[in-house]
């Protein structure tokens, strides 16, 4: 960043990331007791703000925590964040918490919710990422039961990323009892002959906002999709497998486990909807 200081929100003010302090007793830090969002930025415009801060909106929810701000303030807050930073495209990151409270699991009487919202320089993946596609290796799913939740509580992911990167590969594809759920940072397709298949969106997934592109713009394409449980035998014989998620956009994997999946290349139908998102982004960001 040079001289440049990047500016983060926290709790009503705006001040430098290295003057941004939180209470020790904030129950972010002590039991992960919180929810985030990760919105992508390109050429100063947010990419489907709306859909996130609705998945924020259900996350709250199902942690029973009260949004502090409405739609309308939380979107005029990303603009802000996205106008005080100096790049062009961005990932805006924020983070609401259940606030500053005596140690205790029971959730406390009253609280004032902790926000927190700052904004990274987004690169997108590597023109050899998206033409030679993307190693993963795979893992039982071993997390709790509730990752339909964008919790802070990402330890479980952690250890799943940090299996893949100690070997190299983009991505930890995940199953459990035998079906596919997600990977430990992307959503998952698969693809059979013209057929394109996801895990249908359940307690075990996480929705994701590039997952719902991707099959927005096969239903316009007419390109057949599914949504269904996808056992780990069809994974390892599908003709394609794809990661996607707000960071990564749309990446072919090549490799699983050290073997090849297809014949080892980005396949057709993924060229196609890759050029299809592409094409998606560009209009949106016109219309901005």
């Amino acid at each position: 960043m040079g001289t440049q200081t990047q500016t983060v929100y926290l709790n009503g003010e705006f001040m430098p990331l290295e003057e941004a302090r939180i209470p020790v007793l904030d129950r972010g830090f002590i039991f992960g007791d919180g929810v985030y969002e990760v919105v992508p930025v390109y050429s100063r415009y947010p990419f489907r703000l709306e859909q996130h801060l609705r998945r924020l909106q259900n996350s709250l929810d199902a942690i029973r925590l009260a949004n502090p701000m409405t739609l309308a303030q939380w979107a005029r807050l990303a603009r802000r964040i996205i106008g005080l930073n100096p790049w062009k495209d961005q990932s805006v990151y924020l983070q609401v918490t259940r606030g500053v409270a005596r140690r205790d699991h029971a959730f406390p009487g009253k609280t004032v919710p902790t926000v927190f919202m700052m904004s990274n320089p987004l690169t997108p993946p590597a023109r050899k990422l998206i033409t030679g596609g993307v190693a993963c290796i795979t893992a039982t799913d071993n997390r709790w039961l509730r990752c339909d939740i964008k919790s802070t509580s990402l330890l479980g992911n952690v250890l799943m990323r940090q299996r893949s990167a100690e070997r190299g590969c983009l991505e930890t594809i995940m199953f459990r009892d035998g079906f596919l759920s997600e990977a430990s940072a992307s959503n998952v397709f698969v693809v059979h002959g013209k057929v394109i298949s996801a895990p249908p969106n359940n307690h075990l997934v996480l929705p994701g906002t590039t997952n719902d592109v991707v099959m927005e713009l096969a239903a316009k394409a007419r390109i057949p999709l599914k949504q269904r449980e996808i056992s780990e035998d069809e994974v390892r014989n599908a003709d394609e497998i794809w990661v996607t998620s707000a960071t990564k956009e749309v990446l072919a994997v090549t490799r699983l486990d050290g073997k090849p999946v297809g014949n080892g290349k980005p396949g057709p139908i993924y060229k196609r909807m890759y050029r299809l998102y592409q094409d998606y982004k560009r209009t949106v960001m016109r219309r901005g």
